[in-house]
Order: C-alpha cells, then structure tokens, then sequence
C-alpha cells in the first residue's frame, strides 16, 4: 500500500505530538512507579477497565474488599495501549489524606477475547474497545444514512469476528414518504444475513434491545447525533449521558461523548457508548481482508476469468456477474470497488474523526 508523503510542517506537528506523548509517559511512570516504591499498595486484583481519560483510568474493582467501587488509576509506561472493556489487574493505594483510598495501579493486562480498532489520523491502529460480544451499529434518518459507512463498520466487524445488529432510530422521524428508502436500506442488509431493527429513544420503549443484549457486553458505534448516548438513556437512565441537538444548519450531529464509557445493565450485561465518529477508516486492511469483511462475495470468490481479478473492469469477473444477475447488491459490489481504490489511494490523516 503506497503512503502519502508527508510536507515538513506536517512531520513536525507529528513529532511535537509525539515529544508530547513521550513527556505525558513519562509523569505516567514517574507516579505510577512513586506509588509501586512507596510499598502503600494493597494486594493485586481483578479490575475493568470502565473509562480512559489520558493518562488515567477508571477502574471498577471485581473482587475482593473493593468490589464495585470505582478507582482513578495511572498505569505502568510498558503496558499497551488499554480502551474500555479491558480487564486488568490492578493495585489500589493505602487510603492517607492525600489518596483518599480513590486511586490505584494498573501493573498487567489480561488477555482479550476480542478488539475493535480503527486507524488514528497519523495512521496508527487505534483501539476502541475490548472483550464485546456484540457491535450496536445505530444509524438514523437524521443525519442522512450513510450506507458506506455502514459498509465500513460491516468490513470492521467481520475482520474482528464481532456480531453486529444494525439500529435504526429515530423511527419517530421517519415519514411515509422516507419509509420506502429506510426500508430498503434495512433490507439490503437483512438479505445477506444481517440483523436489524428499528428503534426510537423517543418512544422509550428498550425491552427489545435490552433483551437482544442480554448478558452481553455490546459497544455502540455510529455517527454523531444518531441518539447513541439518547437510547442509553433509555436502557439505563442513572447513565445520565448528555444528550445535544442536531445543528439545525448543517443536520450534522453535536458530540456529547468523549470518552468511551462501560454501563452496566440490570440484565447483568454491559453496553460501551464510543464517542461518534462521521468516517470509520478502512485504508489500514489488506484487499483480503477488505474483501472477507463482505460476506456475500465469499461464494464466488476464486471462481472469476482470471487469477488476479480486482472485481472491478476486468472481463468473466464472477462478482459483476452475480451483481447483473441479482444475486448481490449492485451497490454493495460499488462500494467495495470505491473502499479498495482508497487502499491505494488514501494515506495517514487522510479520514477525519470528528
């Protein structure tokens, strides 16, 4: 994959964040390792990771004499970058008038089940959260669906093995005129074996969704002002997440989330609402990859004219001929050929995460 070369202005902004990085690490490991030598540590322990602030975490204690509470913790400079969801064991600080019992350690990461990722705007893979057993993909009539970027979180969830269920909310918006095209959008995805539903915060009525996650830890993802942090609240209204209005000028939603934070549910599972983002980035997958995360296309691949066929001009190619005969989407078969262009084509800090 060819990367874009960089202007010396934009090298320097990258080395300066960078530097910046560096310094941050290294009051992280000089307060973390002031704690560890201070010996006012208690035993090792389980803990979840519930929320990333920078250089802190919030860790909710999962045994011992301090399950369920909550500790601000800093963690050692020589651990990987930790998300929510993460399990971890962790040291809580003797209570003294400064600590005040509220902070801990992290000294170890334990082993994942599963991680979603997306690149950052300096082409480095970004994680976004861990251990979920399903991905909530919440889309709306407001701002306008985007079936790319549907497709690109689609393409995120089959290389990670992440179930999704796609959401429509909002459906109190929707018009008569508008349910045609909601419809078929939903449908588009239903016929390659997706699961949707069609949801409204508004109306307040979750038991569908709350019985769909379960026991389950889920993530919520989609663009801004879909009603992400509005269904949560619906779910769990002590989650107190705060809800903006869509600009009226552009329709483009406000950000209320920040941070990525883990809810607990009265079902014993646990939902992650993950700040929204208007274009999840692709251009950090293999053409391999970009082609199993479309599920649709695995029964014909191998069996085009030629060997090295790209699915996109090339005579006997077996993808076009099942688009002409309706067997897949015309449209899906499009915007795969747009996503594998951007492969070549697109370089770091190129997709802009808002």
């Amino acid at each position: 994959m060819s990367k874009r070369k960089l202007s010396r202005q934009q090298a320097f902004r990258i080395q300066r964040i960078q530097d910046e990085r560096i310094a941050r690490a290294g009051k992280r490991e000089a307060s973390a390792t002031a704690l560890l030598e201070s010996g006012d540590l208690g035993a090792e322990e389980e803990g979840l990771v519930i929320a990333h602030y920078g250089t802190q975490l919030d860790i909710e204690a999962l045994q011992g004499e301090h399950a369920g509470q909550v500790f601000r913790c800093h963690l050692r400079a020589n651990l990987e970058h930790l998300v929510t969801g993460d399990r971890v064991i962790w040291q809580a600080a003797t209570a003294t008038s400064e600590t005040q019992g509220s902070i801990g350690v992290i000294t170890a990461l334990l082993p994942r089940t599963s991680l979603l990722v997306r690149p950052d705007n300096y082409g480095k893979i970004k994680p976004v959260a861990a251990n979920i057993d399903r991905i909530l993909l919440v889309i709306a009539p407001f701002p306008d669906p985007s079936p790319m970027l549907v497709d690109r979180y689609l393409v995120a969830c089959e290389i990670t093995g992440i179930r999704p269920v796609i959401l429509l909310n909002k459906a109190d918006l929707i018009t008569p005129e508008m349910m045609p095209a909601m419809r078929a959008l939903l449908a588009q995805y239903e016929a390659i074996g997706y699961e949707t539903r069609l949801v409204s915060a508004s109306a307040g009525d979750m038991q569908d969704i709350a019985s769909l996650i379960g026991s389950q830890t889920v993530v919520f993802v989609g663009q801004s002002g879909v009603g992400k942090s509005s269904l949560i609240n619906v779910l769990l209204p002590d989650a107190a997440q705060r809800v903006a209005a869509l600009s009226d000028a552009s329709r483009l939603g406000q950000h209320t989330t920040t941070t990525a934070r883990l809810f607990h549910l009265p079902s014993a599972g646990a939902l992650i609402d993950s700040p929204g983002i208007r274009e999840f980035g692709l251009w950090h997958v293999t053409e391999d990859e970009l082609l199993a995360g479309y599920v649709e296309f695995q029964p014909f691949l191998g069996t085009c004219r030629f060997r090295n066929c790209t699915h996109g001009k090339e005579p006997g190619c077996a993808l076009k001929l099942a688009a002409a005969d309706g067997r897949i989407a015309g449209a899906r078969l499009e915007r795969f050929n747009q996503l594998r262009e951007e492969l070549d084509t697109r370089g770091p800090g190129s997709d802009q995460f808002r």
